[in-house]
């Protein structure tokens, strides 16, 4: 994709004031409020400060993401839609287990049902068009080729800080007195469910930190 090309040349906020001036709304930015995710939020709303702000409730988040939704929220002023699975984890789990205990088919239908679908339901409730993300080409193997601009499901999908390294990321957090995710402390470098993530203290290799290593993407960004 040739836009590729010319989006290489200008910066993050740059590309994002381009996409909407470009590219069809509705937009929307999905964050798991992850440990970096304070950079593409304010980013994207410093453009757009009512963008709608996407994340997937899986139930079984860590209480201190939770704790960091509600900071970021209140402190950036987010215009916040929470989607989930409409049955609820326990029920979930009263019929069919704790599927991701069941290796990788256990886990890609827990992902589909908790991670996928409502992603889904989101985007065509909120009618969007464009999709922000914060993916970045370090974070791991699989997303080393990720595009600024792609197309997923009918859907353009702008990742205006694929390029940025983790120092890119320090130095725009401290220049704006932003935080990181509060695990990131305890060593936590890729943060999902408290079933499936590790610290780094508990495991051999940075794979195995996130679905016992079976896997480092829950499909989203496929």
């Amino acid at each position: 994709m040739k836009l590729n090309v010319d989006l290489s040349t200008l910066s993050a906020q740059e590309r994002i004031t381009w996409s909407f001036e470009h590219l069809p709304e509705n937009h929307v930015l999905s964050s798991s409020f992850g440990v970096q995710a304070a950079v593409t939020l304010h980013l994207t709303t410093q453009v757009h400060p009512d963008v709608d702000i996407i994340f997937i409730d899986t139930g079984y988040h860590f209480p201190e993401t939770y704790q960091f939704v509600d900071e970021l929220t209140d402190a950036l002023k987010l215009n916040l839609h929470v989607f989930k699975n409409p049955v609820s984890p326990a029920w979930q789990e009263a019929r069919h287990g704790q599927r991701w205990l069941d290796g990788l088919p256990g886990i890609e239908k827990y992902n589909q049902d908790n991670k996928l679908t409502p992603m889904q339901e989101a985007l065509r409730e909120i009618r969007a068009r464009t999709w922000i993300t914060g993916i970045r080409r370090t974070q791991s193997n699989s997303r080393k080729d990720t595009a600024f601009l792609s197309e997923q499901r009918g859907v353009y999908k702008l990742s205006p800080i694929a390029d940025w390294s983790d120092r890119d990321v320090h130095e725009y957090l401290v220049k704006y007195n932003l935080p990181y995710h509060p695990l990131r402390e305890k060593g936590y470098v890729s943060i999902g469910d408290v079933h499936s993530t590790k610290s780094l203290s508990e495991v051999d290799h940075i794979d195995e930190t996130r679905f016992f290593g079976l896997k480092r993407e829950c499909g989203l960004h496929d």
